[in-house]
């Protein structure tokens, strides 16, 4: 496995492919035939801390998405989730000439809407899912349009409805892209689970038992042994595709959704801090703090 190249924000990934400063820094729409691609043979893995829709077309080239090989060909749409990698091997003397576009979402764009919630109901930006969704040329028209539109709203004059338009559009494209996927699965087989994917899938179910405030984090062990592998194994498997061992996977897990709680609820910081499983509020805001570089109001004061 080739360690990651993580990208922490959108002007960071412009400013590694040679573009200008992005418009807007938490939401981006980037032309594919508008940078090079890296100059580099052989795999290369790339994790964003932001979500990633990509329309690539003549783009042939050797894909992982997670652990699996990613049925990636022409014209077709992708998601990427915060955190997930995915494996490029550009073969020494390929050529191609790739097309398409990029939208990249950074979450704080979503925190304070309904979106923050719903996006993370869409299977397609799962592991489980590897295969990308084919289009027709009508679907890739108005997907197209879509893409356009976001990119046209953040370059226009900012005011107090741009993210309101620009939420309303993202949402359009991921509700026709459920349709879209849905369509291709009766036709096509979803391949299985692979240990990243269940692994998401029980923190999810964890998280949303109501354990957290009973048992606390689940134990690198307990996790390891729901997957039915080593807590080492599941330590170096992390640490190779993501960068970080299996306790701070966690720790920016129950950050994401202490961020969620904090911009889409009235409960105040003790009481999510004991919904999160932490027995004294300063432990909390101490981790909090230490990964955003903001305490737990003022994270929430910037949304009012």
């Amino acid at each position: 496995m080739v360690q990651p190249i993580r990208v922490k924000s959108i002007t960071e990934y412009h400013r590694m492919v040679g573009l200008p400063k992005p418009e807007h820094p938490l939401i981006t729409v980037i032309d594919i035939g508008s940078f090079s691609r890296p100059h580099a043979d052989g795999p290369f893995s790339i994790l964003f801390d932001y979500y990633a829709i990509s329309l690539k077309k003549n783009f042939h080239v050797k894909m992982k998405y997670g652990q699996q090989p990613h049925d990636f060909d022409e014209g077709v749409l992708t998601f990427m989730a915060p955190g997930q990698v995915l494996t490029i091997n550009f073969e020494k003397g390929q050529k191609h000439n790739p097309s398409g576009w990029m939208i990249f979402i950074h979450p704080d764009f979503l925190w304070n809407t309904p979106l923050a919630k719903t996006i993370k109901q869409y299977e397609f930006f799962s592991y489980s899912v590897n295969e990308a969704l084919h289009l027709s040329d009508k679907e890739e028209t108005m997907i197209n349009g879509i893409a356009q539109n976001i990119k046209q709203e953040y370059n226009s004059n900012i005011d107090k409805f741009s993210q309101s338009v620009i939420i309303a559009q993202l949402e359009l494209l991921l509700t026709y892209a459920e349709r879209f996927y849905q369509r291709q699965f009766i036709t096509r087989k979803i391949t299985n689970h692979e240990i990243l994917g269940r692994l998401e899938d029980m923190l999810s179910a964890y998280f949303n038992s109501g354990a957290l405030a009973k048992k606390g984090l689940p134990t690198v062990t307990y996790i390891a042994e729901s997957l039915n592998v080593s807590p080492n194994y599941l330590t170096g498997l992390l640490k190779t595709l993501t960068g970080q061992n299996t306790q701070q996977h966690l720790h920016n897990k129950l950050i994401e959704l202490a961020k969620e709680k904090l911009s889409t609820t009235n409960l105040s910081v003790s009481e999510i801090a004991y919904e999160l499983g932490f027995e004294h509020l300063q432990s909390f805001s101490k981790l909090f703090k230490t990964k955003t570089h903001l305490s737990p109001l003022e994270f929430r004061a910037s949304f009012n």
